[in-house]
């Protein structure tokens, strides 16, 4: 649970936002004067690799009012105010898809970019079962589909699942060890 942002000592929040607020802080830089730095922070987010008993990867067509348009996704979100990333990634995948799972593995967590405070985690949630109806928010238009292995490597390959996703594959596929490793991790 992230109480506080992870920003420099001294830092002023000077714009609170939806999603992002800016924070500034005066720094010393080599010459010895000190100049304004910048940096955005936003509510973290969590991202669920959802597996059925029959090795189907959960992924999910949705549109939202901004930017307007259909793409493809893993169900994930927000990390809520006083929430653990793990706890929103089992809300996340059960108010998205309607699925529930009880084993789950973190798999990475990453820093975002160096100038926004936001960390990203990612799960994967073993043996999901359809156990409640969608919960949608007001803003979101989803579409649960399966696919085996193979079709999601080739959405991760043409991009559809993020650059995170689409390098492990692509280094995975330019290695059978570690292809074996992946696929292994998906399907204990």
């Amino acid at each position: 649970m992230r109480t506080k942002p992870k920003l420099p000592k001294g830092a002023k929040r000077v714009f609170h936002g939806e999603i992002f607020d800016v924070y500034q802080w005066k720094q010393k830089v080599y010459d010895g004067s000190f100049q304004r730095y910048e940096m955005l922070a936003r509510a973290d987010t969590v991202v669920v690799l959802a597996i059925t008993p029959d090795k189907k990867i959960i992924a999910q067509r949705q549109s939202q009012p901004h930017p307007g348009k259909v793409f493809d996704s893993l169900p994930g979100g927000r990390v809520d105010d006083g929430e653990t990333p793990f706890a929103a990634a089992k809300r996340e995948l059960r108010e998205e898809t309607g699925y529930t799972s009880r084993s789950w593995k973190q798999w990475k967590s990453k820093r975002a970019t160096s100038k926004i405070d936001w960390d990203i985690y990612t799960y994967i949630a073993y043996d999901c079962k359809k156990t409640h109806p969608q919960t949608l928010d007001e803003g979101e238009k989803i579409r649960v589909y399966m696919l085996s292995f193979r079709q999601f490597s080739v959405m991760v390959l043409r991009g559809k699942f993020g650059r995170d996703m689409k390098l492990e594959f692509l280094e995975a596929k330019t290695d059978p060890k570690r292809m074996r490793r992946l696929k292994k991790l998906l399907f204990p």
